[in-house]
């Protein structure tokens, strides 16, 4: 499927973009529900493919740049098989048949997960299968890409950021509250700072804010203050679309 596609969608499209802790997950997942929106999360297909290749024996524990393994993880896409599933409301992603959903948030597969991105082969089977889900549906999609080269027609676009330490923060508080104390808050940002390198860097589909799209700084925001932020921004630019 080529880019042109991507702007023959049926409904409407809500594409979030920023980096790593941003809050556009959460973001996305709300304003999703609220509308009765389809809510795909393009980075749980990434880490998905991450976590696949650690237990395929990809060691991502280096400089990925250096290990020039790009090789290793092209020859595992003819044996990954991804399927995307909603149970009860929740997207929950299946490789190979099992579910992937409750392994693909630590920090050894974010690590991972930044890393495959910057691969083009494999960035190429995700979108395929991102603007395949987004033809047919109302969609809200939350990612790197999504407003700048993913859907370039959607509907609404939002960049959302926030300071690297805030995010860190953020990030760092999710691991706690989830049992995972094996990494320092200082592992955490510096992994953080990583990730923002490489997928500001990449030279395919690079993180970058789109030209039409509305900045949203949530660094001195809480949650709902952002959800709000967002649901303002929607809500002016989604005039033109034709509601289900």
């Amino acid at each position: 499927m080529n880019s042109s596609d991507s702007a023959r969608s049926i409904g409407c499209s809500i594409a979030l973009d920023g980096p790593s802790g941003a809050g556009k997950s959460t973001i996305a997942k709300t304003i999703a529900k609220e509308m009765n929106f389809l809510y795909l999360d393009t980075g749980a297909m990434y880490r998905a493919f991450g976590l696949f290749a650690i237990r395929n024996g990809v060691d991502f524990s280096g400089s990925w740049s250096d290990k020039g393994n790009d090789d290793k993880l092209i020859s595992l896409l003819g044996s990954f098989d991804l399927d995307v599933r909603y149970v009860d409301g929740v997207q929950r992603v299946f490789v190979c048949g099992e579910d992937y959903t409750d392994f693909i948030r630590t920090n050894e597969v974010s690590k991972a997960a930044s890393a495959v991105a910057v691969v083009s082969a494999v960035r190429l089977k995700m979108v395929e299968l991102q603007r395949k889900i987004a033809s047919g549906n109302d969609v809200v999609m939350d990612g790197r890409d999504i407003g700048t080269y993913v859907l370039p027609n959607a509907t609404v676009k939002v960049f959302v950021t926030a300071s690297p330490i805030a995010r860190a923060r953020r990030r760092y508080k999710e691991l706690i509250d989830k049992g995972d104390v094996s990494h320092t808050f200082e592992q955490v940002y510096n992994d953080m700072i990583e990730r923002d390198k490489n997928d500001s860097s990449r030279s395919f589909a690079p993180l970058t804010r789109a030209d039409d799209a509305t900045l949203l700084d949530t660094t001195d925001l809480n949650l709902e203050e952002s959800i709000d932020a967002v649901r303002t921004i929607v809500k002016n630019r989604l005039g033109s679309c034709n509601k289900k």
